[in-house]
């Protein structure tokens, strides 16, 4: 790039300023590169004239609490399922009480630029693509108005009782957020190399991504395990991504969300949960 152009793109403005970085960094990464696999910091991505909270403002702000289910079935029993029963009872003391239901994209507004909630917010998340999450999931939810997050393992698609690529995009068609839970449940912890990265993050992101026809932005880690490293690369791919019940990274708290396993409990005990680990009001 000769001076001419160098100092033409600096004096241009903010937004077309940091899409001439962007193209840069793709044109490096070499010619078949995507998107995804660019290394951005999502944090940059502000509007003109926002103003970006701090990550010590972010750790202070009231935390919202988050759910995180996996299974859904009758007769089977461990720490990760609930009954159908149960499921519903949930979702209905949650309505009862008032709470309403954000999406990802709500909670990073509030995080990192203070944009306001709803009264009683909450989210409801779901893990490995299990097939029962629309079968039985979904029309609760929507009963009750409220939608979810579903983290895709994409190494299930089609596969049986696990869910669909039509019913992934079923689902962000009628409102609900698509995420990434990497490409065959690997930890985070173990990626060594960019063919990892790539093979567990990036191509699985891309792929999400054409199924459901808008960006995949948010993570779920496998197990909620995480170390520094790992958060600090997924800040190149995702505004947010979830942890289980963890210390928050100080200097990552956007990909260090927190979020409690929601176990076969009656409802009135899920509420007294909630508020004790997200020391609510």
């Amino acid at each position: 790039m000769n001076r001419n152009l160098l100092f033409s793109c600096v004096v241009l403005t903010g937004l077309l300023a940091i899409g001439c970085k962007q193209t840069n960094q793709v044109k490096e990464k070499g010619s078949d590169a995507t998107a995804s696999e660019v290394a951005v910091d999502n944090r940059s991505k502000a509007t003109a004239g926002e103003a970006v909270n701090t990550n010590a403002q972010i750790l202070a702000k009231p935390e919202v609490p988050i759910l995180c289910y996996h299974r859904i079935a009758a007769g089977k029993k461990g720490d990760y399922t609930v009954s159908p029963a149960t499921f519903s009872a949930q979702m209905k003391v949650l309505s009862d009480s008032g709470y309403h239901s954000i999406s990802p994209a709500q909670l990073y507004g509030y995080l990192e630029y203070n944009k306001p909630l709803p009264q009683k917010p909450f989210m409801i998340t779901f893990d490995d693509s299990r097939a029962e999450h629309v079968a039985i999931a979904a029309p609760v939810l929507e009963k009750y108005g409220f939608r979810g997050v579903f983290f895709i393992m994409t190494i299930t698609y089609d596969k049986k009782n696990y869910l669909t690529k039509d019913q992934i995009a079923a689902l962000a068609k009628a409102g609900h957020t698509i995420g990434l839970h990497t490409w065959d449940h690997t930890m985070v912890t173990k990626y060594k190399d960019a063919a990892t990265w790539k093979k567990e993050i990036a191509d699985p992101k891309v792929k999400l991504e054409s199924i459901v026809g808008k960006p995949v932005e948010f993570f779920a880690y496998p197990n909620g395990v995480y170390n520094h490293n790992g958060a600090k690369e997924l800040s190149h791919y995702f505004k947010l991504s979830f942890t289980l019940i963890s210390k928050r990274d100080s200097s990552y708290p956007l990909q260090t969300i927190r979020r409690m396993i929601v176990p076969e409990s009656k409802p009135q005990r899920l509420l007294n949960s909630m508020r004790q680990t997200f020391k609510l009001v």
